[in-house]
């Protein structure tokens, strides 16, 4: 009898510890925030913007480690604020889609996905973001929002998502320090502009590894202020390629340095990898320590730029053509192969008043893979040495 006793009680026990833990689940406790539990309906049409902000403002305010869980479905929503500082640490599990509206109205200005002052933020599953740009690309007269922000983060983490069809950037880290962006997929038509995929500015310790991007502009773009910046392992196409810049827009931008890229491909892409700044700089500043090294070109136009006279749209004022500022040294350019759409394989243009310096070519071969031409390379005002490099492109 009491071991008929004994049972009846492990059993009780049992199922009053299982209901309180589904309990917990669907209140959100227990540290997993499950937006479906919060009102979001997977169905691709409902607004469930105030279901993740819930999800989020939870999972914040709590210690320890929490999860704000989008599981499989679709899900539209709106400008998602995330911000911090939270209690604990804070991961989003985006396994399902998620949708940006395409009423701008909405964002007024804002981003679509932004995380604000958050540490140790972890973004990771393998869900998408969809930013629906297709049917907002042609509105050339609203300000548009990137999808995916991290500004003024510490420690952060994206990783295994996909991020499509921006109407903006893809992913912008502003102010950030230590974030690493690892097997993302970002993906956009060829001829959607400022579509960037990956863009950096005024951070340091920031990582892009293994990933898969092709997009209507650059596949990743570092600006000033940037520095101890890694990427590695990119394939990028279609695209812009991998630029430096542009920089010397603003007023007093900060210097850009300690940058690597490493053991990348590029394919079918209008340039290779490239620096460049505006031909009418408003304030001085200093690019240096840089290296492109093991990147093999397939079919890309532009493979190797140094550009120092970028006027886009040729919107430069004239009075202040000429007027460069910015010093750009000690960059190297290694072990670059492959095959080139126009003959100039190499194309340093820097400024005549402040020359590059410190540059070197080291076992550059890349070739023009048309018949009409030969390869060769343009070198105004850059100073360095080329060694192991095709003879065509020996300009140093």
């Amino acid at each position: 009898m009491a071991i008929r006793d004994n049972t009846i009680g492990v059993l009780f026990v049992f199922t009053f510890v299982c209901a309180a833990c589904a309990n917990a689940e669907e209140s959100g406790s227990g540290g997993i925030f499950d937006i479906t539990k919060l009102g979001a309906v997977a169905d691709g049409k409902t607004d469930s913007t105030k279901a993740l902000q819930d999800a989020w403002a939870a999972a914040c305010g709590a210690a320890g480690q929490q999860t704000v869980l989008i599981p499989k479905g679709d899900f539209l929503t709106g400008p998602l604020n995330f911000t911090g500082p939270c209690k604990g640490y804070v991961a989003i599990q985006l396994d399902g889609t998620l949708l940006g509206s395409n009423n701008l109205e909405k964002y007024n200005g804002s981003n679509w996905v932004e995380i604000l002052r958050v540490d140790n933020i972890v973004i990771t599953g393998s869900g998408t973001l969809d930013g629906q740009g297709a049917a907002v690309w042609s509105d050339d007269c609203k300000i548009m929002p990137n999808s995916l922000v991290l500004d003024f983060v510490n420690n952060g983490t994206v990783s295994g998502i996909k991020l499509v069809n921006a109407k903006f950037f893809h992913i912008n880290i502003y102010k950030s320090k230590v974030v690493t962006v690892k097997n993302v997929t970002i993906s956009a038509p060829a001829n959607t502009s400022n579509t960037d995929g990956v863009h950096i500015g005024d951070s340091s310790e920031i990582t892009v590894a293994d990933a898969t991007i092709g997009t209507g502009d650059d596949c990743i773009s570092v600006g000033a202020g940037s520095e101890r910046i890694n990427i590695q392992g990119v394939t990028c196409g279609p695209g812009q390629g991998i630029s430096i810049g542009c920089l010397g827009k603003f007023k007093l931008e900060k210097d850009v340095r300690d940058i690597t890229v490493r053991d990348c491909v590029l394919r079918n892409t209008t340039n290779g990898v490239r620096i460049k700044s505006h031909e009418e700089v408003l304030s001085p500043l200093v690019v240096s320590r840089v290296a492109f090294e093991n990147i093999k070109m397939e079919g890309v136009a532009n493979p190797i730029i140094i550009d120092q006279k970028y006027c886009p749209e040729n919107a430069c004022v004239e009075n202040r053509k000429n007027k460069n500022q910015v010093t750009i040294k000690d960059v190297t350019f290694r072990n670059i192969t492959g095959t080139s759409t126009t003959p100039e394989a190499v194309s340093l243009l820097c400024s005549e008043r402040i020359p590059c310096n410190g540059i070197e070519l080291l076992d550059v071969n890349v070739e023009y893979a048309g018949k009409d031409n030969k390869t060769m390379a343009v070198c105004h005002n850059a100073k360095g040495l080329s060694k192991g490099s095709l003879q065509a492109l020996a300009c140093l």
